[in-house]
């Protein structure tokens, strides 16, 4: 990272806050149930958690939106909730964080789903999904594309984030993508592998390992899988771009014509990955949309979610973090 300059990418960051970001896919909300475990219960073997505190925060596309704007730029969030208590109190917990929320559709066939975690001494003990994985109905359904419709004019990039909860569908995705083409948006995916045949088109995907074992159909097991499956994704989709996130190892990125290039984490401390790959996908977008060339996006992208993975629970980095972090790397 050091070869790309820190005030590149320092001055990359700091326009972070002129770009604008249309996020449509899965909503969800992300509880914490927070706790000590003292000892195990008598009628099961399983550990009594004493709870101390509890709070929500946005998941799924949401913390997608989150991380953008608490990277300094602007996210349009749109996507499906439920009419009821849960889908309140993630529009009021995004609305709080300055999310726009305008593309918030409320349903009444379907609950909001809702993700709880059980953490007892920093370690989770159980996760608990309430959810309705149906695809839209059609007249939801209508009602996102109307909106993505209206708003595509007034940004710089649009996301689809495919959570497989049945929001981006192959009818979505089919209208979704030509309008944004037809405009000349960049367009990345964070993807499912049940949709891959229908990304075709896109600008970029951030796939992680298991996803992109799937979408190629061979298993991702040495740097020689791994080289092939991203370049027979570039091929198969036809995007620019291709990151496939590997976890604790970083990312490897897949360009036409060059050779890939692996970005190792730069994370001290791994203690939390669940939502690093919105912070990827979301830091990656903005810096694409502020001109950075596809592998430097990746390099901040990385250093990003380096960040995230060192806190525990649905965490999100803020700009001065990664400025920092960056220049610390750098120094090394």
């Amino acid at each position: 990272m050091k070869t790309l300059g820190f005030e590149k990418l320092k001055e990359i960051i700091n326009k972070f806050k002129k770009a604008k970001v249309l996020v449509v896919g899965d909503l969800m909300l992300d509880e914490y149930v927070w706790g000590d475990v003292t000892r195990i219960s008598p009628e099961a073997p399983v550990p009594i958690v004493k709870v101390n505190k509890e709070n929500f925060m946005p998941g799924g596309a949401s913390n997608v939106a989150n991380n953008i704007v608490t990277l300094g730029g602007k996210a349009i969030l749109v996507g499906v909730i439920g009419s009821d208590g849960r889908g309140e109190i993630l529009k009021k917990t995004l609305k709080d964080k300055g999310v726009d929320i305008g593309g918030v559709i409320s349903d009444i066939s379907r609950p909001t789903t809702l993700k709880t975690r059980v953490i007892a001494s920093h370690q989770q003990v159980v996760r608990i999904d309430k959810e309705k994985t149906d695809p839209l109905s059609s007249k939801v359904l209508s009602k996102v594309i109307d909106y993505v419709r209206r708003k595509l004019e007034d940004v710089d990039s649009l996301i689809i984030e495919d959570y497989g909860k049945g929001v981006i569908i192959p009818q979505l995705l089919d209208k979704v993508v030509s309008m944004a083409r037809a405009k000349n948006k960049l367009i990345i995916v964070d993807p499912k592998e049940e949709n891959f045949s229908f990304y075709k088109g896109i600008t970029g995907i951030t796939p992680n390992q298991h996803e992109a074992s799937c979408a190629v159909g061979f298993a991702i097991k040495d740097e020689e899988t791994l080289n092939k499956a991203g370049f027979k994704l570039l091929n198969k989709l036809g995007c620019k771009v291709v990151v496939i996130t590997l976890g604790e190892r970083g990312m490897r990125v897949f360009e036409r014509r060059k050779r890939s290039v692996h970005i190792p984490t730069v994370a001290q401390e791994v203690f939390d990955v669940s939502g690093a790959g919105d912070t990827v996908i979301g830091t990656f977008t903005l810096s694409l949309s502020c001109g950075a060339e596809p592998i430097v996006a990746a390099h901040i992208a990385n250093c990003a979610a380096g960040i995230v993975i060192g806190k525990l629970g649905t965490a999100v980095v803020t700009k001065d973090e990664l400025i920092e972090r960056i220049k610390k790397e750098m120094e090394r």
